[in-house]
């Protein structure tokens, strides 16, 4: 079997996102504020610590996405929403209403309104653009009761004073799994990409997962759903009777990609991360692979005995302290849609 070796298709240039701090304190300050061209502040000529957004323009930011990705999902039209998403949910949700315009044409007989309440905002203060806040949710596709209790967290950015806050990563955790941050004068403590009092950097979590996930290494990763029962699940799918199926997995970093963190009180962090990785199934001579009918919407080339989809998969990692004792990096949630397909 021949080596999976793609090449990525060319996208648009990604756009640089931001880094971290939350909650709002009243501040009163007896200094002249001067703002600059880049929309920081300037105070006797240092750059100041800015929330992203008051509670209430959250609250908006909130409410302005439900609304857009409610009409979107209830037309199947991408272009509803397309303003509000961006980074690796941004492909996962438009890859994902291209598909369904195709399978259900006219709109989505199944749509049920999005709601999303009791939201609770982490807004990281920070120099300059681009900025960007956490929403931790209850959304109302979930048993309220019980271990069916779910949290949708959104991480909006937004990188200008002239753009819309738009939602780059979206993952759905039980609510135990929601950690406290830690604070500092009322706000929360941002993580570096670079950070090095922590296990792994936030900046070298995506190559990390991905060595891990083709041979195991380094010993980074708790065990879980979404490392080691991954790993075994990609393991027993590679080789089945008159079906070969490979996994070739990319770190996405860049632009809205960046990964985001927040300080936790262990003195670790909570970091959203995002991956690409593609599956590639070849059948035996003969025969051709099995491709589903939201596949075949995004498929490009034609499938004689083999098809490959691409995948864009966000995951949110806590990392502990460097040095700390413990089963290493948990990967709390992962989201992932197929973005893209390719016959030959």
């Amino acid at each position: 079997m021949r080596r999976l070796r793609l090449r990525r298709t060319p996208r648009p240039l990604e756009r640089l996102s931001a880094r971290p701090a939350r909650l709002l304190a009243a501040t009163a300050a007896a200094t002249v504020l001067a703002l600059t061209a880049s929309g920081c502040v300037t105070v006797h000529g240092e750059l100041a610590l800015l929330p992203p957004a008051t509670e209430a323009e959250a609250a908006q930011a909130l409410a302005d996405f439900t609304s857009a990705y409610n009409r979107a999902d209830k037309a199947h039209d991408p272009a509803l929403d397309a303003a509000r998403v961006t980074g690796p949910l941004g492909e996962i949700n438009q890859a994902g209403l291209r598909a369904r315009a195709i399978t259900t044409p006219g709109g989505n007989p199944d749509h049920k309104p999005l709601e999303l309440t009791d939201a609770r905002f982490v807004l990281p203060r920070k120099a300059g653009w681009p900025r960007w806040f956490l929403a931790d949710t209850d959304p109302n596709r979930d048993d309220d009761e019980g271990a069916g209790d779910q949290r949708w967290l959104l991480v909006f950015v937004r990188n200008g004073p002239q753009q819309l806050w738009e939602v780059a990563h979206l993952v759905v955790l039980g609510p135990s799994a929601v950690p406290e941050f830690a604070e500092e004068d009322g706000y929360a403590v941002p993580v570096a990409a670079d950070a090095g009092a922590l296990a792994v950097a936030p900046a070298d979590l995506g190559e990390r997962y991905v060595s891990y996930l083709k041979d195991g290494q380094p010993e980074t990763f708790a065990a879980g759903p979404h490392t080691s029962q991954w790993r075994e699940q990609r393991q027993k799918s590679a080789k089945r009777p008159g079906l070969a199926t490979q996994y070739l997995d990319r770190s996405a970093n860049q632009g809205d990609f960046a990964p985001l963190g927040l300080r936790t009180k262990d003195g670790g962090a909570f970091v959203f991360f995002a991956t690409r990785f593609f599956e590639r199934q070849t059948a035996a001579p003969g025969y051709r692979p099995k491709v589903d009918p939201g596949v075949k919407a995004l498929l490009t080339g034609e499938v004689k005995n083999t098809v490959t989809r691409e995948w864009v998969s966000n995951q949110v990692a806590l990392v502990p302290p460097a040095g700390a004792a413990g089963d290493g990096v948990t990967i709390t949630g992962r989201l992932q849609g197929v973005v893209g397909a390719q016959g030959s």
